[in-house]
């Protein structure tokens, strides 16, 4: 009987078991197939895993750079910005009248014949400097004794410093 069994071809032999010999031998199947896909599913898995690793650190710094290269623009366009007010301000330093302006505002200039009023808040604390005469002196004398002052002030850092530098080497 044996021997009859292998002469029969499949088709054959599962219209002898009929129906429930058939569904047994379709799920063998498929579970053979299963097996053979969870194989390649685990190589699969394991190349799409080391792809993943291997590309890890370069999309890293993909994303790092692209964020500098951001960040770079966004400082150029705040350049350039700056750019165009100081050409501004430039070109509006290049009008006498503007000049003639801030001098009138900032340093309390005056044409000649003109009087020069300033009014001081009597609210506030002003600071006195130590020099009471040096608001009757011009404004050049007052210039020219802040730069003796630094001067001297410069000069006393410089003996400080060589004083200093005499007792280190001591």
């Amino acid at each position: 009987m044996p021997a009859d069994r292998d002469r029969f071809s499949t088709a054959t032999r599962l219209r002898a078991f009929g129906e429930h010999a058939a569904a047994r031998v379709y799920r063998a199947r498929i579970r053979r197939r299963r097996s053979r896909l969870t194989g390649r599913a685990a190589l699969l898995a394991l190349v799409v895993c080391s792809l993943v690793v291997a590309l890890a650190y370069p999309m890293r710094q993909y994303i790092s750079q692209r964020s500098d290269i951001s960040e770079q623009r966004r400082q150029a366009e705040k350049e350039r910005a700056d750019v165009k007010k100081l050409l501004e301000q430039k070109a509006r330093l290049q009008d006498p009248a503007y000049v003639e302006q801030q001098a009138r505002e900032r340093l309390h200039f005056t044409r000649p014949g003109e009087t020069g009023y300033s009014v001081v808040d009597g609210g506030g604390e002003t600071e006195r400097s130590s020099d009471q005469g040096a608001a009757d002196r011009p404004w050049y004398s007052n210039m020219w004794d802040s730069v003796g002052k630094a001067d001297k002030a410069d000069k006393a850092d410089q003996a400080d410093a060589t004083d200093h530098a005499g007792r280190a080497g001591r």
